[in-house]
C-alpha cells in the first residue's frame, strides 16, 4: 500500500473566478483606498491586484501617484486596473472633503501619536471606510493629517520602521475584507 500523497494545484478554470464584467457588477465592501503620492508603479499595481482580490469599491490615485495604463503598473496588477474602479485626484484634500460629505470614515494607515494598533481596532461593518496609504518615504502628506478621523498602525518588532506599501495594503485590506464577508 502506497502512502504517497499527490497534491495537485488547481487549474485557473477550476478557481471559478468572476469575469471583469461580473466583478464590475458584483457587490463590493464599503471601502475605498486613497494612494497619497505613491512613487512606485509596482506598489500601485500591487494595490490594484489586492483591491481586486478583496472586492474593494474604488481606488483613488492622488498627487504624484502614477495612473494606468502603464506597463510597470500592469506587471504587478495583472489586469486588475480593468476590474477595479479608479479615479485620479491631484488634490487629495478636496477628495477627503468629498468623501467626508459622503459619510466615509477616513482612516490613515500611519505611525502617529495616538494611532491604534491594528489588532486593537474594531471595524464597524455599518461604516464606510476610506483607507489612506502614504508615500513610501514620507508617509501620508503632513497637510492632511488633521483632516483624517483616526489612524491605524500595523505593529512591528523588527529593526525597520515601516513596511512596503504593497505589503501594508495587503495586511490592511485583508483585515477589512474578513470583517465584511
Amino acid at each position: 500500500m502506497s502512502l504517497e500523497k499527490k497534491t495537485e494545484k488547481l487549474k485557473l478554470d477550476a478557481l471559478n473566478r468572476k469575469s471583469i464584467e461580473e466583478f464590475k457588477t458584483s457587490e463590493k465592501i464599503p471601502v475605498v483606498v486613497l494612494l497619497d503620492n505613491i512613487r512606485s508603479m509596482n506598489n500601485v499595481g500591487s494595490v490594484f491586484r489586492t483591491s481586486d482580490a478583496f472586492s474593494i469599491k474604488k481606488i483613488f490615485l492622488c498627487g504624484i501617484t502614477p495612473c494606468p495604463p502603464h506597463r510597470e503598473i500592469q506587471k504587478t496588477a495583472l489586469g486588475a486596473t480593468e476590474s477595479v474602479d479608479w479615479e485620479f485626484y491631484e488634490d487629495i484634500l478636496q477628495l477627503i472633503k468629498n468623501l467626508k460629505k459622503e459619510g466615509y470614515l477616513l482612516v490613515g494607515i500611519e505611525q502617529v501619536k495616538d494611532s491604534i494598533l491594528l489588532q486593537d481596532f474594531t471595524i464597524n461593518c455599518k461604516n464606510k471606510y476610506a483607507l489612506i496609504l502614504g508615500n513610501e518615504v514620507d508617509g501620508i502628506t503632513d497637510s492632511i493629517l488633521d483632516e483624517i478621523d483616526l489612524f491605524v498602525e500595523i505593529p512591528q518588532s523588527g529593526t525597520k520602521h515601516s513596511l512596503n506599501v504593497s505589503v501594508c495594503s495587503g495586511i490592511i485590506l485583508w483585515e477589512w475584507y474578513k470583517n465584511f464577508i
